[in-house]
């Protein structure tokens, strides 16, 4: 089965066609902003522009526009080519690619969020999380991590506070998707924002 794998939930891009476990092409780049304008490009320069049976977007938690961007991809492509949409979260992504890199380990997964908050995770050295997905103000974070091990965006400033612990530096890829297993993949994939919204309706007078 070929799988298209599309992540721009975060500062980064990148999209992926992997077919039976194996990758056929990929691209990734740190944008920061833009991916609207380079997703639909990058997907288009794939083998037969990516065309594929399955289609795993990551829902986030990261950046609003990032994570609504990818996901009318991903549904627009499905609907298309009659294709089942999958989703999976940026943060079980970087968790299993830094176990890829640090093995047989519990890591906790740091990356920015929103209003100077980190959102942060822990994992077990399988992959499984230990924890639901929180959105801390670093200070918090830093109380909250017992692993050794600290992975994403935040790592080295959350491992700064942490004496002994390790950091990567990574952000989450398409390239590595075949990393999840079975369980990390959703139905039915709905935005994962990692906080409450910022703007609130009015309360009845």
């Amino acid at each position: 089965m070929r799988k298209l794998v599309i992540d721009c939930a975060t500062e980064a891009c990148s999209v992926a066609l992997i077919d039976d476990g194996e990758l056929v092409a990929g691209e990734f780049a740190l944008l920061g902003r833009g991916h609207a304008e380079r997703l639909v490009p990058m997907i288009s320069a794939l083998p037969e522009k990516g065309r594929a049976d399955e289609i795993a977007v990551d829902i986030g938690p990261g950046s609003f526009t990032g994570i609504r961007v990818g996901l009318a991809a991903a549904r627009a492509l499905g609907l298309a080519w009659s294709a089942r949409v999958t989703g999976f979260e940026s943060l079980s992504l970087v968790a299993a690619m830094a176990l890829a890199e640090q093995p047989g380990r519990p890591v906790d997964v740091c990356m920015t969020g929103g209003h100077g908050e980190w959102f942060f995770q822990p994992f077990s050295a399988d992959g499984s999380p230990l924890a639901p997905l929180s959105s801390l103000a670093p200070d918090v974070a830093a109380s909250r991590t017992t692993a050794g091990l600290i992975a994403g965006s935040q790592a080295i400033a959350l491992a700064s506070r942490c004496p002994g612990a390790v950091a990567l530096d990574i952000r989450p890829d398409a390239r590595q998707a075949d990393l999840l297993g079975d369980r990390a993949f959703c139905a039915d994939p709905r935005p994962s924002y990692g906080r409450a919204p910022d703007a609130r309706l009015p309360s009845a007078a």
